[in-house]
């Protein structure tokens, strides 16, 4: 790899090596030697002996990129970066295996010249909080906070770059991430909002993701999804988008019953990224069902919803921006 500017791009060598571990033709050596931020000086090692995490990152970042969320961004092998991956290579007429071959890291890496991670200089505004120590998950202590918001700019800073906490703080050791002026190294994903509008969105409940579809049925947007399950399962059918709320308020209805809570009183829960609902709602016209945010985003896709659909916040508002009034929504079985 090399460093152009304070940005990490691959060079044909690289490449060359990438290729054969993703192939499964080198070491753990060679691995190791290619981590992302070897540049910078931080080893994040080597997870497995035939798999560079710095593959891993190249690929989640380009994925998110061009419009296949693999959820955070971690460097790890996981079922959402296969789903994302399995989507990317049927849009392009590639093998849908689910494998990071030859042929799709080629047309992955081709789809953008950017590089895949830059150098941010945190600003005042990304500490200037206001934030709250702790998130309860008890959901009367919720309802009596004033503001859902983050727990610190940590957490703000990895949301805001579509990454996992972890990663962040990998890639920025013996940094102060929380003080302003500091130059941390960031994944470099997408951030304008997308030009595209979704007229159809198709939810995959036992494989747990969200594709959106174009008036021309070409495939704009995917996302991985948390759905319902158990007592509280999705939908079914087809159902349509009635509304968009950003920074919603939630409403707890003792009703809903959910398992573990035991309030007796509705409850209003206030508006922030870790709120129950996260910062965006997508209101379906079957009572009580949306799509929305999520306080956690690491876990989406691995767990289960209280029947709504579940994305993460940065995914919920990519995909808000491209829908409207009347956009259908289907739930395959």
């Amino acid at each position: 790899m090399m460093v152009t500017g304070r940005s990490i791009t691959i060079s044909s060598l690289a490449l060359a090596l990438c290729l054969s571990i993703v192939a499964g033709w080198a070491g753990a050596a060679s691995a190791c030697q290619l981590t992302l931020a070897a540049a910078y000086g931080v080893d994040l090692g080597c997870p497995q002996p035939n798999e560079s995490r710095a593959v891993l990152i190249t690929a989640q970042v380009l994925l998110d990129r061009a419009g296949f969320s693999p959820g955070t961004i971690d460097g790890r092998q996981g079922g959402n970066f296969v789903n994302a991956l399995r989507a990317f290579q049927q849009q392009n007429g590639l093998t849908e295996s689910g494998e990071l071959d030859p042929p799709t890291w080629s047309k992955l890496t081709a789809s953008s010249a950017e590089p895949v991670m830059s150098e941010y200089i945190v600003s005042a505004e990304d500490v200037r909080g206001p934030f709250v120590t702790e998130i309860p998950d008890d959901y009367e202590q919720q309802a009596a906070l004033k503001e859902l918001a983050y727990t610190g700019p940590i957490e703000l800073l990895a949301e805001k770059f579509h990454m996992d906490e972890e990663l962040l703080q990998e890639l920025n050791r013996d940094k102060a991430i929380d003080r302003a002026g500091t130059r941390i190294l960031v994944a470099k994903v997408r951030r304008a909002p997308p030009k595209a509008q979704a007229v159809r969105l198709v939810v995959n409940k036992p494989r747990r993701f969200v594709r959106a579809f174009d008036a021309e049925g070409k495939l704009v947007g995917f996302f991985p999804a948390s759905l319902g399950g158990g007592e509280k399962p999705a939908p079914r059918g087809t159902l349509k988008i009635t509304r968009v709320v950003y920074d919603p308020v939630y409403y707890y209805n003792p009703k809903f019953q959910f398992p573990g809570v035991n309030a007796r009183q509705r409850l209003k829960i206030a508006p922030g990224p870790n709120n129950p609902v996260g910062s965006v709602w997508m209101n379906l016209n079957e009572r009580t069902y949306g799509i929305h945010g999520t306080a956690e985003p690491a876990k989406i896709g691995k767990t289960s919803s209280h029947g709504c659909v579940r994305l993460t916040n940065w995914d919920a508002r990519t995909l808000a921006a491209m829908v409207r009034k009347g956009t259908t929504v289907e739930f395959v079985e």
